[in-house]
């Protein structure tokens, strides 16, 4: 089990400020830019992660109707052309620009209600060798376990969230898993800026672990 110091480098972002947030609400998703098996996978991945964190899922959001959106696209000039959403990212254009110009293949926006809980993300992958070389399901699972928590940027650059079993099937990681269950216990806040709230979230990882309520 990992110990305080460890839970915090997850939440310690690049410029050594600590940040985390849980959503706040059901997750009503939406998949754009897949054939219906691939989105039956994505939901899949969503439903057994919430599930495993006692989180909800929803059929829509009351406020801004779908708060979760996964884009796969093959250019990231693609999304220049998807209509309002310019309207739900500030700053498309450049972001776009900045993407394409560093290459990337993955990222994710999120935005956050005024207690500072999670309340919308938008999923983008480009659908380069690397990602399209993957499996649907490790795919799907690791875009999920990275968007159920506000992760530090520099969370998962050493090690990814998943692991692999001896028959070769793609798992999340126990510990990954007991943070999450932790991070969504109903004692835990939706939001911390303080690294002592590591220090809880270790704590509340343990008691699960012995079993206590």
């Amino acid at each position: 089990m990992m110990d305080a110091a460890e839970v915090e480098r997850f939440f310690t972002r690049s410029d050594g400020s600590y940040l985390f947030a849980r959503w706040g609400r059901p997750i009503a998703p939406i998949v754009f830019g897949v054939e219906d098996s691939t989105l039956l996978v994505v939901k899949g991945a969503l439903e057994a992660v919430c599930a495993m964190a006692g989180h909800q899922m929803a059929e829509t959001d009351p406020e801004i109707g779908t708060n979760m959106m996964v884009f796969f696209f093959r250019d990231w000039n693609e999304l220049l052309a998807v209509p309002d959403l310019d309207r739900l990212i500030d700053g498309l254009e450049p972001l776009v620009a900045r993407l394409s110009e560093a290459d990337a293949n993955q990222y994710r926006v999120f935005r956050f209600d005024a207690a500072g809980a999670i309340k919308a993300c938008f999923i983008f992958l480009r659908m380069d060798d690397v990602l399209a070389a993957q499996p649907a399901e490790t795919l799907a699972l690791n875009q999920v376990v990275q968007s159920m928590l506000l992760w530090s940027d520099v969370a998962f650059t050493d090690r990814s969230p998943l692991g692999k079993l001896e028959d070769g099937r793609v798992v999340l990681r126990p510990e990954i898993g007991a943070l999450i269950r932790a991070a969504y216990d109903p004692v835990m806040p939706a939001m911390a800026d303080d690294s002592s709230h590591a220090l809880r979230l270790s704590a509340r990882m343990k008691v699960a672990q012995g079993g206590a309520n």
